[in-house]
């Protein structure tokens, strides 16, 4: 079987949501053609649909390897890299400061890879928050909600930061 049918066999296993199938058909294209941008792209995008991210990354780079002028792969491959990104600035939350500042470097760098990464900008917030720099948490969840105006959680904690940044700016004047 060449490699476009056992891409067509992916995306019929797809539609059916059997993602395991999928990636057995991808990665038999890729057998086939491994020297396949396009086969490596969805192969990385139906990884990155399971939450097998680092599998995501391998194959992202690759077809960013094979075709280093390809927009699209360029901006997958960073996509992944935040979300790999996000879920290790995530292990940082329940430590001390130090561990919120990791989390907040992780998170800026998220950023950078992925701009329009509402996950990343609200979870800056958070961090931020946690260490009382109320102004960047602000900032940060503004950014958050210029992605996605109406989120809730957003929204709630927009007025909570700016609620003890008010709070924080009356005890500097009163001492």
């Amino acid at each position: 079987m060449s490699g476009e049918m056992y891409i067509q066999e992916a995306y019929e296993a797809i539609l059916v949501n059997d993602f395991e199938r999928a990636i057995a058909c991808f990665e038999q294209a890729i057998r086939r053609s491994p020297d396949n941008g396009g086969y490596h792209y969805k192969l990385s995008v139906t990884f990155a649909r399971s939450n097998r991210l680092n599998k995501a990354v391998e194959h992202a780079r690759r077809a960013c390897e094979l075709e280093p002028d390809n927009v699209t792969y360029g901006i997958h491959l960073r996509h992944i890299q935040s979300r790999l990104l996000i879920e290790q600035a995530e292990k940082y939350f329940d430590g001390d400061s130090e561990q919120l500042f990791m989390a907040v470097t992780l998170l800026k760098e998220a950023v950078r890879l992925d701009p329009l990464s509402f996950n990343a900008y609200l979870l800056q917030g958070v961090s931020y928050g946690a260490l009382g720099e109320y102004a960047d948490a602000i900032q940060a969840i503004k950014e958050a909600l210029n992605l996605e105006p109406d989120n809730a959680s957003g929204l709630r904690l927009l007025a909570e930061y700016e609620r003890l940044f008010i709070s924080n700016m009356r005890l500097r004047h009163t001492t």
